[in-house]
């Protein structure tokens, strides 16, 4: 079976086609995140990457598509999404889950958790007896704790703060006014107004590299910020009641593979959670989607 695959986030969106397990091309794009009303504007975005994808193949269409989208766990969102990508007539079959969902799905396990910090941040899970389980993912305006947006934010204050003189001194002003192109305070604070959830999410990669340098605001807002992560996932504990060594799956430009925080969350899980070595491939997911699906549903436009 021919799936296209998109893990669609803030700030960037992935596209794998595969024929089983071999993944015949990969695309990267720019973040598609749903937004309430806006699912057509995502969904334009999402379908012009899977052309993309197709074209690298020769293929014209696929057997299901699936699409794991920031901001599509709405589901009158997710189901403007999936019409709208259906009338792209790019699969016979397309299927629209939250990219936390499908990221767990990724990892084929009956018990597991799922953590995902991109720009906002989440954690899902199937506790025994497949109950789902969820922590954050509200959003930066109520939530997003820890994501990449959080992280911004509080530079951007701390920037300020220090500015005044009412905070500790730390090199994230100058920082800041370099990755946003700006030469003066007043210039950043107008900037601050305008400035998109994913363009204020973008400010983490100056808090970084200005930890690693050894500003200890930084560094402190990197340990809030890996506190408040952590917190996602040993708040489920509960739910999970007797079971034990139950595997945390890690996603997202701020914990996957190489993500600046991964090693301070992995150090703050709490049993019964175990986090997982081998890296996380939200991809993967789709396929096990797509097939699912298709014994719910053999023909879905």
């Amino acid at each position: 079976m021919i799936v296209i695959t998109a893990d669609v986030g803030g700030t960037k969106t992935s596209v794998a086609i595969t024929n089983g397990d071999e993944r015949l091309s990969q695309v990267i794009g720019p973040g598609a995140a749903v937004r309430p009303g806006r699912a057509l504007a995502s969904a334009t975005i999402v379908a012009g990457l899977m052309r993309s994808a197709l074209a690298q193949t020769k293929l014209l269409q696929a057997d299901a598509v699936v699409i794991g989208a920031a901001g599509a766990g709405r589901a009158t969102d997710a189901e403007e999404m999936r019409i709208a990508v259906a009338r792209e007539r790019i699969a016979d079959r397309v299927v629209v889950v939250s990219d936390v969902a499908l990221a767990l799905e990724a990892l084929g396990l009956d018990v597991a958790v799922v953590l995902v910090a991109g720009t906002g941040s989440v954690a899902m899970g199937r506790a025994p007896g497949g109950t789902p389980v969820r922590q954050g993912g509200y959003g930066w305006q109520m939530g997003d704790e820890g994501g990449g947006y959080w992280i911004g934010q509080q530079a951007l204050r701390a920037a300020g703060l220090a500015h005044d003189g009412r905070g500790p001194a730390t090199t994230l002003l100058t920082a800041l006014m370099q990755a946003t192109g700006v030469g003066a305070l007043r210039d950043l604070v107008g900037w601050s107004t305008i400035a998109s959830a994913r363009e204020v999410a973008n400010l983490s990669r100056g808090v970084v590299s200005a930890a690693a340098s050894g500003d200890a605001v930084a560094a402190g807002i990197l340990d809030q910020a890996a506190a408040a992560l952590a917190q996602l996932v040993n708040q489920l504990a509960e739910q999970f009641g007797s079971a034990s060594a139950v595997p945390v799956g890690f996603t997202g430009g701020l914990v996957g593979p190489d993500g600046p925080l991964q090693h301070r969350v992995t150090g703050l899980i709490d049993a019964p959670f175990v986090p997982r070595a081998a890296p996380l491939d939200p991809l993967l997911g789709g396929p096990r989607l797509a097939r699912q699906d298709g014994e719910r549903n053999p023909i879905r436009l």
